[in-house]
């Protein structure tokens, strides 16, 4: 652990946010069983053996593509050929589309602590890299929607997590400010976006954050699940 770098503060560091952000994949729900369904199925349409879930989880963070020119080199810092790659994409997404929510699950504590905080008035939306149409699938299977004012996805802004871009999109949505806005994340990618945007950043100690520990991350603070985050917002 760095020094400096992610220490768990004590209280609630003084103001309450007026809005909150989540990240989706790896904090609010384990989707690693699904994806990695998908991307076998785009492996073996490409002639490749199948990989083990925790090896396509950790591939998992800057969204669909990225995911699949990692998945098909079996490598975090490679990329397939294109052409590769546009059909891997295509077998992907259709699998995707069947699966998506079939094995996934909340991560304990995410409806208790969306309900506090929801009960508090808070207003909250989620900012993902995962594609738009899947994310919105998703919050709805999980029987998530009623607690977001939205979900903004990685394909509807001109640039995904680290940039801050979707996070000030998304907060200004909102009404709030940067100053004013608190996230909860699982990576790296979210820890770098909060910064730049100016937010609030807080990580969990799970997740998906592309084998790197998340105590090593510049952020605010660690929390073990959604409820801790929701008990440290509503802190006075």
């Amino acid at each position: 652990m760095n020094p400096g770098h992610c220490a768990i503060p004590s209280g609630g560091q003084g103001v309450r946010p007026s809005a909150l952000l989540f990240d989706l994949d790896g904090t609010l729900v384990d989707t690693a069983q699904d994806l990695s369904t998908a991307a076998n199925a785009a492996r073996r349409s490409c002639g490749l053996p199948a990989l083990p879930v925790e090896r396509i989880a950790a591939f998992v963070g800057q969204g669909a593509e990225v995911l699949m020119r990692r998945a098909l080199a079996d490598d975090p810092d490679r990329s397939a050929h294109a052409d590769r790659l546009a059909e891997a994409m295509r077998v992907f997404e259709a699998a995707y589309a069947r699966c998506n929510g079939e094995l996934s699950k909340l991560y304990p504590g995410v409806l208790q602590g969306l309900g506090r905080l929801r009960d508090a008035g808070l207003p909250m939306a989620v900012v993902t890299n995962k594609p738009q149409r899947f994310s919105e699938a998703l919050l709805e299977r999980m029987k998530l929607t009623t607690f977001f004012r939205f979900v903004q996805g990685g394909d509807v802004v001109a640039h995904r997590k680290p940039h801050p871009e979707p996070l000030w999109q998304a907060i200004g949505q909102l009404g709030s400010t940067p100053a004013q806005t608190c996230m909860l994340g699982d990576s790296r990618n979210d820890a770098l976006a909060a910064r730049a945007a100016g937010v609030r950043i807080l990580l969990v100690t799970y997740g998906y954050n592309e084998g790197r520990d998340p105590r090593d991350e510049d952020c605010d603070g660690l929390v073990s699940d959604v409820d801790a985050f929701a008990q440290r917002m509503l802190e006075p």
